[in-house]
């Protein structure tokens, strides 16, 4: 049996398109819901999944119907293929009743994750340079050394922190956490 998965994120967008490629596939039942795609708990998917017996087919138009990230839909994957209960994607024509259909996805799963880890590398390979190179990441600090010293100045002629802290730029909390307590006061 195939069982047809069809999902839009607001009220607002339209089941038709995925709906009508879904008994166009000669999906037997629909599953219809209305849900985020980042949201993983789903429990129209899960209806679906518990409906699908042994040699049946969950059938959705496109992949991000199903999971948005790799993850999910490797885990979603494996639950399927234990219970014995085919998938295919529409649009992707991936359909892992086959074995070739199988192969492909594994080899889909296995590219997304090598181009996943390449950009992890080279990002920390880019991070590595330059903090050899006396760069560091994150947001400017507020207290500069200039500021430091003009605080500091100020705050022995007597001006108060509020007014020390808003002639500089910064917060008074940002002044104390600089300042030892004794050049604060």
């Amino acid at each position: 049996m195939l069982i047809g998965y069809a999902r839009i994120s607001t009220r607002s967008q339209n089941l038709d398109a995925q709906r009508d490629a879904l008994v166009a596939a000669g999906c037997d039942r629909i599953f219809e819901e209305i849900a985020s795609g980042a949201r993983t708990d789903r429990p129209v998917l899960a209806e679906a999944i518990d409906y699908a017996r042994t040699g049946d087919t969950i059938v959705c138009m496109k992949l991000d119907r199903v999971a948005r990230s790799l993850s999910h839909l490797t885990g979603l994957m494996t639950m399927l293929e234990e219970r014995q209960i085919g998938f295919r994607s529409l649009t992707e024509a991936l359909d892992t009743t086959s074995p070739g259909g199988r192969l492909v996805f594994h080899i889909f799963g296995a590219i997304a994750q090598f181009e996943r880890d390449l950009i992890i590398s080279r990002t920390k390979s880019g991070l590595a340079a330059a903090r050899k190179r006396g760069r560091v990441g994150g947001r400017p600090l507020s207290m500069t050394p200039e500021k430091l010293n003009a605080a500091r100045r100020l705050l022995k002629s007597g001006t108060p922190a509020r007014e020390v802290a808003s002639a500089i730029g910064v917060s008074v909390p940002t002044l104390y956490r600089h300042l030892p307590a004794s050049q604060a006061a």
